[in-house]
C-alpha cells in the first residue's frame, strides 16, 4: 500500500473507513479510524478502529474471532474518507451477520472466472513441473485451439443426448480451455465480457 495522505484534523481527528469485502466486492460495516488506529491497521494487517463510545481503539475481531485481514487500503478524493478492502474471517456484525446492513456476504460465482484466469497466468508465468495447465502451454497453440474445440463438441454431445449433470461438467472444461487459450494470447475473459457489452448496445452491429 503506497504513502498516502489522510485529512484526519477535518472531522476531528477521525475520518471514516467502508469496509469491503475484498473478494465479493460487498460492503461489510462502517467504523471510524484515528491517525492510531490507521497506523496499527496498517502494522498488524487486522482493521482496528477507535470505538467513539469507549474512547479507546478496538481491533475488530478481539473478541469474537472474526478478524478483518487488510487487503488494500485507500483515500477518497478529499482525503477524509477511507476505503479497506479486508477478507473477513466470520460473520462482521455483532449481531452475527455478515454485514451490518443484515446482508448475506456471498460472492458472486462469475467473479471466480477472474480468479481462475489470475492462477491460469500465475501458471503461465512459473510453469511449474507436473500441471496439466502447464502441459497445454508447452504443447503449444494449435493444441490448445484443439482441446477448446473438442470440449466444445462434448458439450454439445451432452446437451443433446447426455444429463444436465454431463452438460454443466463438459462446459467446464470448455470455458477452463478457453482461459488457457486466452492466456497463451496474452488475453483475458474480461476482452470477451467487453465484446458482448459492445454487442449489447442496441447500436452494435456485426463486424
Amino acid at each position: 500500500m503506497s504513502e498516502m495522505k489522510i485529512d484526519f484534523e477535518k472531522c476531528g481527528g477521525l475520518v471514516p473507513a467502508v469496509i469491503q469485502d475484498a473478494t465479493t466486492k460487498n460492503v461489510l460495516m462502517l467504523g471510524y479510524m484515528n491517525d492510531e488506529a490507521y497506523e496499527k491497521t496498517l502494522k498488524t494487517g487486522l482493521v482496528t478502529f477507535f470505538s467513539r463510545s469507549r474512547q479507546c481503539l478496538w481491533t475488530k475481531g478481539e473478541t469474537s474471532g472474526n478478524y478483518l485481514h487488510v487487503k488494500d487500503v485507500q483515500v477518497d478524493c478529499d482525503n477524509d474518507t477511507l476505503l479497506v478492502k479486508a477478507r473477513p474471517d466470520g460473520p462482521t456484525c455483532h449481531t452475527g451477520s455478515d454485514t451490518c446492513w443484515g446482508e448475506e456476504n456471498k460472492p458472486d460465482p462469475l467473479l471466480f472466472l477472474q480468479e481462475l484466469q489470475d492462477f491460469i497466468e500465475k501458471r503461465h508465468e512459473e510453469m511449474p513441473e507436473g500441471s496439466y495447465t502447464t502441459s497445454l502451454f508447452r504443447d503449444g497453440l494449435n493444441r490448445m485451439a484443439q482441446k477448446v474445440g473438442e470440449e466444445a463438441l462434448e458439450a454439445v454431445i451432452e446437451a443433446v443426448n447426455g444429463s444436465d449433470e454431463r452438460f454443466i461438467y463438459e462446459c467446464s472444461d470448455m470455458f477452463y480451455h478457453l482461459i488457457v487459450l486466452l492466456t497463451s494470447k496474452g488475453l483475458r475473459i474480461e476482452d470477451v465480457v467487453r465484446e458482448l457489452q459492445d454487442r449489447h448496445q442496441p447500436n452494435w452491429k456485426k463486424h
